[in-house]
Parts: structure tokens; C-alpha cells; sequence
């Protein structure tokens, strides 16, 4: 959810991008998508016989008051984690706040060294996932990194065999494209962690935060009116997280990694974890911070994709799209994150397959002195007792192989599908 001051819209001590306040000179903006330069990778998974091809773009934001704005958005894929060659690992993680982009890489660095030491993660896949997220912002608020104002949001896809683990804090989202006779289908596989859902609404509110948008907590707008309704229609000025007596941090999320600050307030670092069984219904999925879904639909970014059969192409066209559409509604645009895998040759693998429900598991955590017990509902709940079950996140208020950048490329316009040419300029 974005505002003038990207995720967070603080106003103490600073904003949130660390700007001194004197005007910058104004840059024009360079229409072109960047790719971190990689080939497109193609990943098996030989207990169920098939394979994934997958490809990242990240595109730096354009900021016309703080032109030297890092790109805050990091990604990691770690394929073969724990060395079996079944399971894989894709995250994207946004930043935020001054210092949103040392955040982001320590969290996703930290968050699949913490899987890949954990030796129940494949014994219990959604214990070891929420234990990952709680140490990994443990550790971030040890580390030297200030995130008192500042921290990263994080949508992560874990692949074991069949099964995908999805585990996402914050407001960035993974989709999966399903067949449906003639028609592609999006599914989400997280649900977006913000105050417009009511459930995520009343835990921040008692843990005692006032919840008012940009309007209201200037006194614009009576703040006496707690309904903003849907994201779409009022995405400009959101419903955001502000301590009782101030005018910060003004998250317009409800959970995150590191935001020292904002959890005590409710802002938590615990997963919501969805689970799906891969079937031959199933084309791909996609993993984009909200750069990409803040005027994107799911839906729209599904239909996107499917109509390239090169993920690389597929990536620019959204990345082209979702920029051009954040230069038509504000006077900048958000960091942009995209990784599209394609599930190539799955087929009917018998008694179990036909389950492709998405399964929404919140983890539950209750504060035991000092200490934290980690568990979840059932697997036969189902997404209406998942919405319902997080009122028991209600008594913890205040919890106390990645890739790096290389030479840039230029992708193809969303209107081409012509093979990626190196940027020598």
C-alpha cells in the first residue's frame, strides 16, 4: 500500500526516506524495465516428475524528491534447501522506511538460512516456517540495523514435492493461475495484511493502536469514522497504524519483520501460512511485491502472464504495466518485484491429487512467560474458520542461495515478445 512516503507515511523524525527536506532536482524518469541478469532457470522436482522454469525482475522505483533512493525490494530463490532436490525456495521481500533496503536483504538472507538449518522443516513445514519469521525478526532487532521505523514486508513460496507452503507477512502477495476449461483463474494464495480486513482491524485496535487514515489523523477528516471501504476504491489515502499519542509510524499494514516501533502497536512479524496441492490444473504462480498489485489485480496479473510463454517476457510486461499505471495515478512509482514459475509437465499423480483447495493456516502464537509456543488449526479447517482463528493472535501484541544485482538488461515492452538484448548504453 503506497503513500508520498512509500510504506510508511511517518512524520517523526523524518520521513520515512530518510529525505532532509531541501528540494532535490527533479529527474526525468527512464521508461525501461530492468532485469537482474540471469538465464531462464528450470528447477526439477523428481518426486512428483516434474519440473519448474522460473525468472525475476526487479525494477527500482522512481522517486523524483530522492532520485538516490535505493531500490528497496530484495528477492532470494534457494533451490535443492537442506540439499533435496525436492524442495525450493522463492521470497520477495519490500522494504521500507530509511533504512527498508539493509531490512529487506538482511530478512531475506537470514529467513532461508534459518529454514535450511532447521532440521524439522520438512517434519513440520508450518512450525518451522513461523519459528523462521519470529527469529529472523528477533535478529533484526538485535542487529545493527535500526529498525525502529523501518523494516520489510514478505511473501515467500516454500516447494516440497507437490506441495506448496506459502507464508506471507505484510502486504505483497503470491497468486497461482489455474486452469478452468477455456479460462485461467486466479487464486490467491495470501491474503493481504492491512486494516481494511476487519479481523486484522480489531487485533491492532486492541493492542492499542489508533487506526485513522492520512485525512483523518490531520484532522481533514472525522476520525470518528472507522470505515474506509475496500482497498481499490480508497487505496490513495488508507486506513494506517498510529501510536496513541502521535503522528507515527503510520503503517498502512499490519504486519511486517523488524518496525520495532510499530509492534508495539500490533504490528507482528507472524506468517500467514497457505497451503496447496500442486495438480495438472495448475500453469503457474506468481511472487510480487505490491509494486506490482497496488493497481494490478490478480486476476489481470494472471491473464498477463499466461499470454507469454517466456517468464522473462511475462515479468516485463507486468513490471511495464504496473509502472506505467503507478505514473497515471501519482507522481511516482513504488519499487517493482516479480518472480513467475512455471509448472512444466505435472500430471495426475493419484489418490490426493484432486485436492487443490487452498488450504489458509494462521499461525497462532501465545506469549508463555517470555516465550513463544508455535502452532496451528487443523488441515480440514477451512478459509472462513482461518479468517475467524485470528483473534487468537489477539493476546501476543508485542513480540519482542540469494542473488545479488548484476548488469542490468533491457526487456521487451509489454507489446513485444522479442528475446531479451544486453543494455550496453
Amino acid at each position: 500500500m503506497g503513500c508520498v512516503h512509500g510504506k510508511c507515511c511517518s512524520k517523526y523524525p523524518s520521513s520515512s526516506d530518510g529525505d532532509s527536506g531541501h528540494h532535490r532536482e527533479m529527474r526525468p524518469y527512464i521508461n525501461k524495465h530492468i532485469l537482474t541478469q540471469r538465464s531462464l532457470e528450470l528447477v526439477p522436482v523428481p518426486s512428483h516428475n516434474f519440473n519448474l522454469q522460473y525468472s525475476i525482475l526487479t525494477q527500482h522505483g522512481y522517486y523524483p524528491d530522492t532520485v538516490e533512493r535505493e531500490n528497496q525490494d530484495s528477492f532470494c530463490v534457494k533451490t535443492q534447501v537442506q540439499g533435496n532436490p525436492n524442495v525450493h525456495f522463492f521470497g520477495v521481500f519490500d522494504g521500507h522506511g530509511q533504512y527498508g533496503d539493509q531490512c529487506s536483504n538482511f530478512v531475506k538472507d537470514r529467513l532461508v538460512e534459518i529454514l535450511s538449518n532447521d532440521p524439522t522443516l520438512l517434519d513440520d513445514p508450518l512450525k518451522a516456517y513461523t519459528s523462521a519469521f519470529l527469529a529472523t525478526n528477533s535478529e533484526l532487532h538485535d542487529s545493527e540495523i535500526d529498525d525502529t521505523m523501518s523494516g520489510t514486508t514478505a511473501i515467500t513460496v516454500l516447494v516440497v514435492g507437490d506441495t506448496l507452503y506459502v507464508a506471507n507477512v505484510g502486504d505483497s502477495r503470491a497468486v497461482i493461475a489455474r486452469k478452468d476449461g477455456n479460462q485461467i483463474l486466479a487464486e490467491d494464495l495470501s491474503l493481504d495484511q492491512t486494516p481494511f480486513r476487519k479481523d486484522e482491524y480489531d487485533r491492532v485496535k486492541l493492542c492499542g493502536a489508533r487506526v485513522l487514515s492520512v485525512d483523518q489523523v490531520e484532522g481533514l477528516k472525522d476520525p470518528n469514522i472507522q470505515n474506509w471501504g475496500d482497498e481499490e476504491s480508497q487505496g490513495g489515502d488508507p486506513p494506517r497504524l498510529w501510536v496513541p499519542n502521535g503522528m507515527y509510524p503510520g503503517t498502512a499494514f499490519t504486519r511486517s519483520v523488524g518496525d520495532s516501533t510499530a509492534e508495539k502497536i500490533g504490528v507482528i512479524a507472524a506468517p500467514e501460512v497457505s497451503i496447496v496441492r500442486l495438480t495438472p490444473d495448475h500453469q503457474f504462480f506468481v511472487v510480487a511485491s505490491d509494486g506490482v498489485f497496488e493497481f494490478l489485480p490478480s486476476q489481470t496479473v494472471v491473464n498477463m502472464a499466461a499470454a507469454y510463454t517466456d517468464p522473462r517476457d511475462a515479468c516485463a510486461a507486468i513490471a511495464g504495466e504496473s509502472y506505467k499505471l503507478w505514473l497515471e495515478n501519482e507522481n511516482r512509482t513504488d519499487d517493482i518485484t516479480i518472480i513467475i514459475v512455471q509448472i512444466k509437465d505435472l500430471s495426475n499423480m493419484g489418490a490426493g491429487a484432486t485436492d487443490s483447495g487452498i488450504d489458509y493456516r494462521p499461525m497462532i502464537m501465545r506469549s508463555v512467560k517470555g516465550t513463544h509456543d508455535v502452532s496451528s488449526v487443523s488441515e480440514s479447517e477451512t478459509y472462513a474458520s482461518v479468517r475467524s482463528g485470528l483473534s487468537d493472535i489477539q493476546q501476543s501484541c508485542q513480540h519482542s542461495i540469494s542473488m545479488n544485482r548484476s548488469a542490468a538488461i533491457v526487456v521487451p515492452s509489454p507489446m513485444h515478445q522479442r528475446p531479451l538484448q544486453l543494455d550496453v548504453g
